[in-house]
């Protein structure tokens, strides 16, 4: 299979009787998890959180005499850190002939199914809005920051993986759990919360993770003696509970630790249309075009809420 880059056509779009079946998997676990707190903006550069910061604590000692005078003011100076919104934009475009040619099919056909794809525009329009969707979810995890310097630049939301202020190094040595505790804690020191944290992971890892602590007492006995095997959905950890969530776009090698509840969406709406719509070109031929638009950027937090393992052999 193949995509091609091209108008829809009788010829190169052939209609097939069968059940439809995507052979890429469209679940974005992250996005859904994330998309019901989506908030709007209209400046493409945003906030994400004013900081500042103390000393490190310490016992005064202040005589009665020292009292008399007031100590020297200490100023506290706030910084702020930002992200982006930015442009996901797809075109479909279908001829005439091949709308009105839905009953021509290829391949083996029988009474009991027709073409799995009756309506070949709304079929391209609902795969285009399946890649956004996609492509939505590889940036929020693996997004590179770009702020545009002019319209010839484009705009790149930073993602989760860039926004981890805590970092430990596996140096290519297999994920343990000295490794987990230590990330943990380095994280908590350093200000994170765990009253959402979520450890996000691809299927090698989600398996590591389950093997560690199948040797925890008692872990290892399911309810039913007929059934084996461990699926870790959760860990108890010394300072909150932390769920666990897979994403096939997580990296090899990389576990990444994310407090839910710093993060959201940002949306960027076109005034009058709203935001991702579908809205029709100008026609220059016997074909439908339309164009699907959207602006949208991550909002992480403080990138002291988050942490990430790397180089996991």
């Amino acid at each position: 299979m193949s995509n091609i880059s091209a108008t829809g056509t009788v010829f190169n779009l052939p209609n097939f009787a069968g059940q439809l079946y995507s052979a890429t998997p469209s679940v974005t676990p992250f996005l859904n998890l994330i998309r019901e707190k989506a908030v709007k903006t209209d400046n493409f550069q945003f906030s994400t959180g004013v900081e500042y910061s103390h000393e490190a604590a310490s016992q005064p000692a202040i005589s009665e005499n020292a009292s008399l005078t007031a100590p020297t003011a200490v100023s506290y100076v706030r910084s702020q850190n930002t992200n982006v919104t930015q442009i996901f934009h797809e075109k479909v475009s279908v001829t005439y002939a091949k709308q009105s040619s839905g009953g021509r099919l290829s391949g083996v056909s029988s009474s009991l199914e027709g073409n799995c794809a009756p309506n070949e525009l709304d079929f391209q329009t609902a795969r285009a809005i399946e890649k956004i969707a996609r492509d939505v979810e590889y940036t929020f995890i693996n997004g590179v920051y770009q702020l545009a310097a002019n319209s010839s630049q484009a705009n790149k939301t930073r993602g989760m993986l860039a926004a981890a202020g805590t970092v430990i190094d596996c140096e290519n040595a297999a994920l343990t759990q000295t490794f987990l505790n230590a990330a943990f804690k380095t994280a908590f020191d350093a200000g994170a919360d765990f009253t959402d944290m979520v450890l996000i992971c691809n299927s090698s890892i989600k398996q590591y993770l389950s093997t560690i602590y199948a040797s925890q007492a008692g872990f290892n006995l399911p309810d039913s003696r007929n059934t084996g095997g461990v699926n870790l959905t959760s860990i108890e950890t010394d300072f909150g509970p932390v769920r666990i969530l897979i994403d096939r776009f997580m990296p090899a090698g990389v576990l990444l630790g994310a407090d839910i509840s710093c993060i959201r969406p940002v949306e960027q709406d076109v005034p009058d249309k709203g935001n991702f719509f579908r809205e029709p070109l100008s026609k220059t031929g016997a074909a439908e075009e339309y164009q699907i638009f959207g602006q949208i950027g991550l909002d992480h937090g403080p990138a002291w809420k988050h942490f990430k393992i790397v180089n996991i052999a």
